[in-house]
């Protein structure tokens, strides 16, 4: 990355900073001259225990290399509090980095409701609380940068990760609104879909590729995506072993019936090779593109 992409004067809070992908975005935010709240409770990947070490020696490392930063021991789900602290130790927040995570993974069928609603309150409502508690202070100094951290579990699905894939996802879908109301004061929010070597893919991925998917190559990108530069938003990207990529939706033209009439079961049969045709697939980028060609069939029989 080019050192003009600098973030003095700027704070910036990591999430689940205490090691993996989070202490390697701490650290990069920090050398490209960030303020850094380095948050993170200290529990285990399954989510269990407390340990406040773990972001006390990313802070410890930052300020041994000439950074500033501070530690945060909270839980994401209080999130007014992580935020909080940025305000009374640099004034400010500018970049919001939601990285913190953990894993339950089950079959759907051996799914119990504490591994579900664990994953949920950490990925899901954890984001949403210290996202609704900067919020204000972006809108109100007319400038922010938000990133979710989405999975390819959620974009794809994955065997035995159904709390998991269904958490991430929705914050796809929390990245598409915030973008949209966000623009007007120069907030921008993305996503990405990381595949690191870290505690929670330990074991999962064979060796000679887990020693390949260091979490340092994970954080240029969502360095710029924080970055004064980068003017994207909406955006989900795909990043891991030396490679990004940005994913978009793809969809059908598909098939259009009499709206007056309806239709049958049979007609969808048989139309049922031109709704998943492909050919000339469209790329909607918001609702009102979404809409498009369901708004020109209506079009054929309006009045």
């Amino acid at each position: 990355m080019s050192e003009s992409v600098r973030f003095e004067d700027k704070v910036v809070i990591v999430t689940g900073a205490g090691g993996g992908l989070g202490r390697a975005h701490a650290l990069l935010f920090a050398r490209h001259g960030a303020k850094v709240v380095v948050n993170d409770l200290g529990g285990s990947a399954h989510g269990e225990g407390a340990n406040a070490s773990a972001a006390d020696k990313v802070v410890a490392e930052i300020r041994e290399a000439g950074g500033t930063a501070v530690a945060n021991h909270d839980s994401v789900t209080d999130g007014d509090k992580i935020v909080q602290n940025a305000l009374d130790a640099f004034g400010r927040i500018d970049v919001l980095v939601n990285n913190a995570g953990i894993l339950r993974d089950k079959t759907f069928l051996k799914m119990e409701d504490a591994d579900w609603d664990l994953v949920y309150r950490v990925h899901v409502e954890g984001a949403y609380k210290v996202t609704h508690a900067a919020w204000p202070h972006m809108r109100e100094q007319n400038y922010g940068r938000v990133i979710f951290t989405a999975s390819t579990s959620g974009i794809y699905g994955n065997f035995g990760q159904s709390n998991y894939g269904m958490a991430k996802l929705g914050l796809y879908g929390l990245t598409r609104t915030l973008a949209i109301e966000g623009r007007k004061n120069n907030i921008l929010v993305n996503a990405i879909a990381p595949t690191g070597g870290t505690r929670m893919t330990e074991g999962l991925i064979p060796p000679q590729v887990f020693e390949l998917l260091k979490p340092e190559l994970i954080s240029p990108l969502v360095v710029f995506l924080g970055s004064e530069q980068c003017d994207e938003t909406a955006g989900l990207f795909e990043v891991g072993g030396g490679w990004i990529g940005k994913t978009r939706w793809e969809r059908s033209l598909g098939a259009g019936f009499d709206p007056h009439n309806g239709f049958s079961v049979e007609d969808v049969a048989a139309s049922w090779k031109q709704i998943c045709d492909f050919e000339g697939a469209v790329h909607p980028k918001d609702t009102p593109e979404a809409l498009r060609e369901m708004m020109a069939n209506l079009q054929k029989y309006m009045a």
